[in-house]
């Protein structure tokens, strides 16, 4: 029988199932974070349970985490509580804790793949909608609850419906200044929130071979923007090309074996999928969101959607929305002045994007009017930016580097916009509150952020 990617690998880890039910499902890789862990070892204190294979059980703080003064005791109670709750359980259950300061720390969906944890053929889970970025590599990854991150860690498998499954291929080449995250956005734009509901997505097309490992993170970590379960790609050169020499990646024969399975890791020809999209990547210009769902997205010198050909729960559903952003039916935002600029979080937090950002910015100065927060996703993206000079042309033009973490991309720590003011920021999610009581939230690539940082207003960076 004809088998897609998802299927091979669902297939491959099926413990048990039952008739009409959920399987039970063996899980290669979990990472847990301070913020949905605690629970779940408090679970397994209650229970008298041990983490069944703690070698394959990763820690980081990095949610509810300061991104200045990193070296210094942590001030926010709540925030310092979590973290020495983390520190505690890993010590208690021995387990392997990237804490703050260390240099392996950052944000749990960039460090996964930098140092080599991430790889083809896994099953993957975290107590994080956005663990579908690890589908990048080809692995089926997907956020769990936290009864479930106590399961994991108690039995190494969890209870899982199996999804349907779908196949999303974009044809033909991206123009130059099109990055990824427009990808995403005009893919969820065209499809709703709810477009991939109760799929797990394969991506697929020359755009999508043509795009680097960071490049497929950022495509697979929205995934869940639009209802999907997860998304991945099939791994191939690039792939292989990435992993090899990362730390914890097979050395040796182990990696020449590893390559040889990886290599078999793709949808068979004639696979059934349930169901199947296909888009022209050329369609595809610069993104940002004008509403308060990732889906709510339009080109950067677009206009907003009129109330036409909408229902009347649509309608209101609609001006509700634009109510909260300031906006009006019919609207162009090309040109309207923004309040912040934010460069980072697990969806754009990578070096690539500090490149892209940087290469744009550079010889130019940063607006007056705007508070821009640029935070790598993890302490060796810190590095990189200094070891590559990018620091220096992003502080000439007078810009600051924070520390990592998941900084604005959600109101939980420090770097919370302020009520009103509006955002361009390269995250994920743009709902009501998101970065901040209040806040209103415009999602953008790393180049429409560049763009808006250096004149002060929503700009379509291809006119620069």
């Amino acid at each position: 029988m004809k088998k897609t990617l998802f299927d091979k690998i669902w297939d491959a880890h099926v413990v048990s199932a039952i008739k009409d039910g959920p399987t039970q499902l063996y899980i290669d890789r979990q990472f847990c974070h301070e913020v949905t862990s605690p629970q779940a070892f408090s679970g397994l204190r209650e229970r008298g349970l041990q983490v069944f294979r703690p070698k394959q059980i990763t820690l980081t703080a990095d949610h509810n985490t300061p991104t200045c003064n990193q070296d210094q005791p942590v001030k926010d109670p709540i925030s310092k509580n979590q973290l020495d709750t983390l520190s505690k359980n890993a010590n208690d259950f021995h387990l392997t804790l990237y804490g703050l300061g260390s240099e392996r720390n950052g944000v749990v969906h960039i460090i996964g793949p930098e140092n080599g944890y991430t790889q083809p053929g896994m099953t993957i889970v975290c107590g994080d909608s956005h663990t579908s970025t690890h589908g990048a590599f080809g692995a089926v990854a997907f956020g769990i609850g936290t009864s479930e991150v106590e399961m994991a860690l108690a039995t190494q498998c969890i209870l899982q419906t199996k999804p349907k499954t779908m196949r999303i291929t974009f044809n033909g080449r991206l123009h130059e200044g099109v990055t990824s995250k427009d990808i995403a956005l005009y893919m969820i734009s065209q499809l709703t929130t709810g477009g991939a509901t109760g799929y797990f997505v394969e991506y697929a097309g020359e755009a999508i071979r043509s795009l680097t490992m960071e490049q497929r993170m950022t495509l697979c970590n929205l995934s869940i923007e639009m209802g999907a379960r997860g998304g991945l790609i099939a791994p191939d050169e690039m792939t292989f090309n990435y992993l090899k020499g990362r730390d914890f990646s097979p050395k040796g024969e182990k990696w020449n074996e590893a390559v040889e399975y990886w290599q078999t890791l793709k949808t068979d020809e004639d696979a059934v999928f349930d169901k199947e999209y296909e888009f022209n990547a050329a369609d595809i210009q610069p993104m940002i969101t004008y509403g308060t769902n990732p889906g709510m997205g339009m080109f950067v010198n677009g206009t907003i959607p009129t109330l036409e050909n909408m229902d009347e729960t649509g309608q209101i559903s609609f001006k509700k929305s634009l109510d909260y952003m300031g906006f009006k039916p019919g609207e162009k935002l090309e040109g309207k002045l923004i309040d912040y600029v934010f460069l980072g979080s697990c969806t754009n937090g990578r070096i690539e994007d500090f490149r892209l950002f940087a290469n744009f910015v550079k010889g130019k100065r940063k607006a007056d009017n705007v508070v821009a927060w640029l935070v790598p996703g993890s302490r060796k993206v810190e590095q990189q930016i200094k070891d590559e000079g990018i620091y220096q042309i992003l502080t000439e033009a007078g810009f600051e580097i924070r520390q990592p973490g998941c900084s604005a991309c959600l109101a939980m720590n420090d770097d919370k916009v302020p009520s009103g003011k509006y955002a361009v920021s390269t995250s994920n999610r743009n709902f009501e509150g998101r970065q901040g009581p209040g806040a209103r939230t415009i999602l953008a690539g790393p180049l429409v952020a560049a763009a808006a940082a250096v004149t002060g207003k929503i700009t379509d960076p291809r006119t620069i």
